[in-house]
């Protein structure tokens, strides 16, 4: 390992660390500063904040890993994604922003549900806290596992030993440089380095399918025609009905993902909603288009070249060795932990929160004042992390399979729920429960009984179709059956 991508890297863990400083003397008094940095942040923080907090080591490891193996017909799922992430703008976001300060100023997803729905208000905070944080540790080791992945690929043989293999020592590093500035500074940390961190992904997205292309760096030409897969640069080539539907509905995740829309909360006011949308969908779709450039073309690359990549997840890490020099090759990497701490971190603080607000301060210490419970979300978070490298320890693990299933989770544990909270008044606390309640169930079931897809040409449904449409059904028929809903206090 070259010295000057050490140094790269170096930089790029001090500038995190100074940001989590920064944020620390900032905004860390009080419970709302700590988890929702005041409610102040401005709309580019919060759009890309939200970005990068969504598109995890998934964006630059599994999803340029699905299309490098199957071509572009796994597009399908950057395309559902982008769809919802449209409609959780518009939809979502502008009503969670002023509900959740209307009733109650709540801090937390699970707080707002209660404020809404006050008769089963102890039930909400304490089902939904407890779907967050085994979701969230899933979610959070998936991360980890990408961190392991770097290290183990890029690093191997230039790191000390320690005892600890490469995958480890990865994990280990990865999560302790989150600790350090989630911690420390909280919300506004969070949010400020997964702006930077933006930035950093979406550059890297957009420079290494260009320099694999048109840079010269191969002495065979790159044909994205010559690779040997039929219909590669087909949308449709292999897909099948269900394999369709399990990748598109992708997106249905959005609304019910709480560390993002949790950045909706935090924009300064409902006015700089739209804003901050224009900035974040933007954002996306520049990073979409790159990542499956990314996958797409090194394949092209590999094949020109007669390179063997063992595990597809690993080529944007593969070409950024080969192609750049060492400097660059730390901006790279750089970039690829970019995606995973900055999902980390946000994961991170949405399960401390809810174990703080949600448990500790409901149960155990509901006369803690404001510096204790910062204290003790700080000690949540590392509770939290130590849970997901336990998870993360298997090199074998899949960053898309670990995702695909903490998203699903998610998506049809919460995502009626906020969507109908948000938008019908006859929704009643007792379906609010059941939807939530069967969102969770049906998809974990669905999982545990095999059902799941594997996406493109997969026989399975993805777990979140199943799942969003029980919860949606749920919550609806409970609603109606149980008369007229209670009128929330504000």
């Amino acid at each position: 390992m070259n010295s000057a991508t050490l140094l790269s890297l170096a930089a790029y863990f001090a500038l995190m660390i100074g940001i989590g400083l920064y944020a620390w003397r900032r905004s860390t008094s009080d419970s709302e500063g700590y988890l929702l940095a005041g409610r102040n942040l401005p709309p580019s923080v919060a759009a890309l904040s939200a970005g990068a907090s969504d598109m995890s080591g998934w964006l630059l490891l599994g999803l340029p890993g699905a299309l490098y193996l199957t071509g572009l017909s796994a597009a399908w799922i950057g395309i559902g994604l982008f769809v919802g992430a449209v409609v959780n703008w518009i939809v979502v976001a502008p009503r969670l922003r002023a509900q959740t300060e209307d009733y109650g100023n709540a801090l937390t997803i699970p707080q707002f549900l209660a404020n809404r729905f006050p008769d089963q208000g102890t039930n909400l905070r304490v089902i939904s806290g407890l779907v967050i944080v085994v979701f969230f540790t899933v979610y959070t080791a998936a991360g980890l596992v990408g961190g392991g992945k770097l290290f183990e690929t890029a690093f191997a043989g230039a790191l000390p030993d320690t005892g600890l293999s490469d995958y480890m020592l990865g994990i280990v590093i990865t999560a302790g440089i989150v600790l350090a500035y989630t911690m420390v500074g909280g919300f506004l940390a969070v949010s400020l380095t997964d702006f930077v961190q933006g930035i950093i992904m979406v550059t890297a997205l957009i420079i290494m399918p260009l320099v694999v292309m048109f840079g010269g760096a191969s002495d065979t030409p790159v044909s994205l025609g010559s690779v040997p897969v039929d219909g590669f640069l087909s949308l449709t080539e292999g897909l099948t009905v269900l394999g369709f539907v399990s990748a598109v509905t992708w997106g249905l995740g959005y609304f019910g993902q709480p560390h993002i829309i949790v950045r909706f909360m935090a924009i300064d006011t409902v006015e700089k909603v739209a804003a901050a949308r224009n900035i974040g969908l933007s954002w996306m779709a520049a990073a979409l288009v790159g990542a499956i450039g990314v996958g797409i073309c090194g394949r092209a690359f590999a094949q020109a070249n007669g390179i063997v990549v063992e595990d597809a997840e690993t080529i944007f890490i593969v070409l950024a060795e080969l192609l750049f020099h060492p400097a660059i090759t730390g901006f790279l990497f750089a970039a690829l932990l970019a995606a995973i701490m900055s999902t980390i971190s946000s994961q991170l603080l949405v399960s401390s929160s809810s174990l703080t607000e949600d448990f500790y301060r409901l149960f155990l210490r509901k006369e803690a004042g404001e510096r204790e419970a910062v204290n003790v979300g700080r000690v949540c978070v590392a509770l939290v992390a130590v849970a997901a490298m336990v998870l993360a320890r298997d090199p074998g693990s899949q960053v898309l399979a670990l995702v695909a299933n903490a998203w699903a989770g998610f998506g049809a544990a919460f995502g009626p729920l906020i969507i109908l909270a948000l938008t019908w008044d006859r929704m009643t606390g007792a379906g609010a429960v059941a939807g939530l309640v069967t969102g969770a169930i049906v998809t974990g079931a669905w999982i545990m009984l095999g059902l799941n897809a594997s996406f493109i040409g997969g026989e399975g449904l993805y777990e979140i179709v199943p799942g969003f449409i029980a919860a949606w059904a749920a919550i609806v028929i409970v609603s109606k059956a149980g008369g007229r809903a209670v009128e929330p206090a504000k």
